[in-house]
């Protein structure tokens, strides 16, 4: 049901847009989202505040009052954040703005309750995007993105309605990345790398980092890790930076409608030259940085504290990041990052005399081939690097995992993980380090999933490599290199009985395709046509 409700919101709001970038409308739509939802939040808080506050068993009960008693009283914020919901104040809440939707001033109406909300809610200052009153929209069509908006109920249920809103952020950030195309990979992860990342890391406790956090994404699939293997979020510390001004305010907001406690520093940044978060170390660090950027060097970076294992080409910052991660973390914290393929072997102004270093340092644990068409902005082949300061299971050996044919298309154009196939990859890796409960899924069929708990290579798959063989490739990291060519099961037929299967095959073929060009010739022939 919900998912009709999603693609429905999509193809209408896409549909509004007109001929606005979707580059411009995302901020406009999601931010119409957010404030629909704490508006909904709000009222639900009131509404059942009204019951408590008349119901004389409760401990609420408001004694003797008059109509005009109970409205003053559900005025008081202490109710609402107490529970963590947002105060709206009157000019603000959702009802007001969905009443004006037809009036000529409703982008300044809705920038004004964005100016207001913020006032009243320090945890969202700085982080609403006050763009309406100058959107390029054609007229009428802001009122009708909130006429479709008020249709998204969240219930009365606060962690329902979260959920909710939770979904349709996640769908209409992935639709929208789609639709930006290059442009909108900049902001948006694909979930099921995201889930890769999260999965092998186990971040179940303590201090998470991103240091190119985009709109969030790693840190709200964290949070449902943690969820979902019976932790709570408010064990783990989220800190993260962007660059990007509303795409740092997208993160915000979506971290501040799951109630998740953040620190995206002080205002957006460059993460090479003002680090939010210098002197954090981080349990675990979870990242997919711009690929191959070229423009990110600064003189003031010379000699820096972070290039341990050599200066980083001013070319290309891939190793710059990292280095940068490493920097970040606790000596038993772990880090996951995408990078794009050309990362692992290239030997070009020093990155293959950064990474062997980095091999021999013995902090590369973990090496990743993805397949091909999983990103929403780029053709470039990815890997996934898994860091670590202090090994503590495999010292001086490397996993590699070739996982280019494990993807499953899900469009013409896009593939992704199944969460089989990530349950496979986490459990291969938590097998190998040995880890409590390691997977059944490093095993060849279903049949005996279950009964494999020790590590073992599969040729074609995934193997534990040793560095001094990794040093005899010239410190190249591509798994292909390592992991061998896939078993196959033997097949008894000759040469000649296949030979023989595959011409009568074809004699087939041709003979159908011949009908087929005769059957045309004659219908075009009935039209006049000649041949």
């Amino acid at each position: 049901m919900l998912d009709d409700i999603k693609k429905t919101l999509w193809a209408t709001a896409d549909k509004l847009r007109a001929n606005m970038d979707a580059a411009e409308y995302k901020h406009l739509v999601l931010g119409l989202i957010f404030v629909k939802y704490i508006s909904d939040t709000f009222a639900a808080r009131r509404a059942e505040l009204t019951t408590r506050l008349t119901n004389p068993a409760d401990d609420y009960f408001f004694a003797n009052a008059t109509p005009a008693d109970l409205a003053q009283e559900l005025e008081d914020r202490d109710y609402y954040t107490e529970v963590n919901a947002f105060w709206v104040p009157e000019s603000a809440r959702w009802e007001a703005l969905r009443s004006a939707a037809k009036q000529v001033d409703i982008g300044k109406q809705i920038d004004d309750a964005l100016t207001v909300i913020e006032a009243e809610n320090p945890k969202l200052k700085g982080i609403l995007d006050k763009r309406y009153a100058r959107a390029q929209l054609p007229d009428g069509k802001l009122g009708e993105l909130v006429d479709l908006v008020s249709t998204i109920g969240f219930g009365d249920n606060p962690s329902t309605a979260r959920d909710v809103l939770g979904q349709v952020y996640e769908y209409f950030l992935g639709m929208f990345a789609s639709a930006e195309g290059k442009r909108g990979g900049q902001f948006y992860t694909p979930a099921s790398i995201v889930k890769t990342l999260v999965a092998i890391l186990s971040p179940h406790s303590g201090q998470v980092y991103d240091p190119c956090c985009g709109s969030g994404g790693m840190f709200v699939q964290s949070e449902k890790f943690i969820e979902a293997h019976g932790g709570k979020i408010g064990d783990v510390s989220i800190y993260g930076q962007e660059a990007n001004p509303t795409t740092w305010r997208l993160a915000a907001m979506n971290l501040a409608i799951r109630g998740i406690d953040f620190n995206l520093g002080r205002e957006p940044g460059d993460t090479f030259t003002r680090n939010q978060h210098p002197d954090l170390r981080a349990d675990f660090i979870l990242a997919n940085p711009p690929f191959n950027i070229s423009d990110w060097w600064h003189g003031s970076l010379t000699g820096d504290a972070r290039w341990v294992y050599g200066d980083p080409p001013q070319g290309n910052a891939n190793y710059a990041w990292l280095q940068h991660m490493l920097h970040h973390l606790k000596p038993t914290g772990r880090a996951g990052i995408v990078l794009a393929n050309g990362s692992m072997s290239s030997s070009q102004n020093s990155e293959g005399q950064i990474r062997a270093a980095m091999v021999e340092a013995d902090v590369v644990e973990v090496m990743v081939a993805l397949p091909g068409q999983l990103f929403f902005n780029t053709q470039i082949p990815a890997c996934l690097w898994f860091l670590v300061k202090q090994k503590t299971q495999r010292k001086g050996e490397v996993l590699f995992i070739d996982a280019r044919k494990q993807a499953t298309m899900i469009s013409r154009v896009q593939s992704e993980f199944t969460d089989a196939v990530i349950e496979r990859i986490a459990a291969t890796v938590a097998a190998w380090r040995g880890e409590p409960d390691a997977g059944h899924a490093n095993s060849r069929s279903e049949n005996d999933s279950c009964s494999r708990t020790v590590y073992e290579d599969i040729p074609g798959f995934c193997r534990s490599v040793p560095l001094a063989e990794i040093a005899q490739h010239g410190h190249v990291l591509t798994p292909g290199r390592y992991v061998g060519a896939e078993e196959v099961e033997d097949n008894d037929e000759d040469f000649a009985t296949k030979m023989q299967q595959l011409t009568e095959k074809l004699g087939e073929q041709m003979a159908k395709g011949a009908e087929l060009d005769q059957l045309i010739r004659q219908k075009l022939g009935g039209l006049g046509y000649e041949f």
